[in-house]
């Protein structure tokens, strides 16, 4: 009799979760973005929810959970219930980098996520304070090696893309310079612009306005070929830091174990939404590059994702950096 009670007790659950799968979403969804407000990720995630939330009737509201690179609010999602309410906004430095950089990842990037899709790539930029004795990559690199121990490089957090990608830089050129963590690039940038730490490897998404202002320095795109939104910024590889490059990525995941219909469900409204011309002409407008159709699968962000972390363990380890 126990038998039969437990095996109808297991069906019961069975059931109840596929009903449950079917009705999805039958409540507003959180999308965590694991960053401060104001940065790349955060502003990427606020274009695509509105969207989200039209596609799916159901309100998708954004969620800051900053903290440890990223991996605080990436952590929250993948310890949470896998019933599609709670969605990280993944980047390179939460699903990359922190595999290698921390020496106690609070996750597996593979195993502890269900992938949904890869949405877009952001080119960074090293900018200076604008009173920063260079104008050039090279003029940079010559005042750096002889001042390294006086400066200060800012970042949107340990282990962020924003860290990772001067931490490569300043190892690329040979230096070590003095690391200063902020709580997202927003305020990081500020204090660039204030004069209070002397550069900072940002995205150009959130960099353009202030280096239109002429409040910072743009100095290099650090990226395989300019940014339209930079067209007169040569790349580090131009002016002779060959095949030197960092791009940040951006991407839906879903906690381990949440149900393919949900899955696809969220796949397909996401694919949908990068679509319509609103939202790729609002991620022109912030330079950020929507990866092509047959990149969007979750097949492929699965294996992407496999294939970044080994991509970037090599240059973090053999830069000597990491972190608690």
């Amino acid at each position: 009799m126990a038998k039969w009670s437990t095996a109808l007790v297991a069906g019961v659950i069975v059931v109840g979760a596929t009903a449950a799968a079917q009705d999805w979403p039958a409540r507003p969804i959180t999308m965590v973005v694991p960053f401060a407000p104001g940065g790349p990720t955060d502003v990427v995630g606020r274009i695509i929810a509105p969207w989200l939330s039209d596609i799916l009737g159901q309100q998708v509201v954004v969620e800051n959970v900053s903290g440890a690179g990223g991996m605080t609010g990436a952590q929250r999602v993948a310890q949470s219930r896998p019933d599609g309410y709670e969605v990280l906004l993944g980047t390179v430095g939460t699903h990359a980098y922190s595999q290698s950089l921390y020496r106690h990842p609070l996750y597996s990037a593979v195993r502890d996520f269900a992938p949904v899709a890869l949405i877009a790539e952001q080119s960074l930029v090293l900018i200076t304070r604008e009173n920063f004795p260079a104008d050039t990559l090279h003029e940079f690199i010559q005042f750096v090696k002889a001042n390294a121990a006086k400066l200060s490089f800012g970042s949107g957090g340990a282990g962020s893309s924003t860290h990772l990608a001067c931490v490569l830089l300043n190892s690329a050129i040979g230096v070590s310079v003095q690391h200063v963590p902020y709580r997202g690039s927003a305020p990081a940038i500020l204090d660039v612009s204030a004069g209070r730490i002397d550069y900072l490897c940002d995205a150009v998404a959130t960099a353009v306005p202030q280096i239109k202002a002429h409040s910072v320095k743009a100095i290099a795109v650090l990226a395989s070929k300019r940014s339209p939104a930079l067209p007169d910024v040569p790349t580090a590889d131009e002016q002779g830091l060959t095949g030197f490059e960092a791009n940040n990525w951006i991407g839906l995941l879903l906690p381990r174990g949440t149900p393919e219909s949900i899955v696809r469900r969220l796949h397909d409204a996401t694919v949908e939404a990068i679509n319509s011309p609103f939202v790729r002409d609002r991620m022109e407008a912030i330079a950020t590059d929507l990866v092509s159709p047959d990149r969007t699968s979750s097949q492929y962000f699965k294996q992407f994702i496999a294939r970044e972390i080994e991509k970037w363990a090599v240059p973090i380890r053999a830069s000597g950096v990491s972190a608690e």
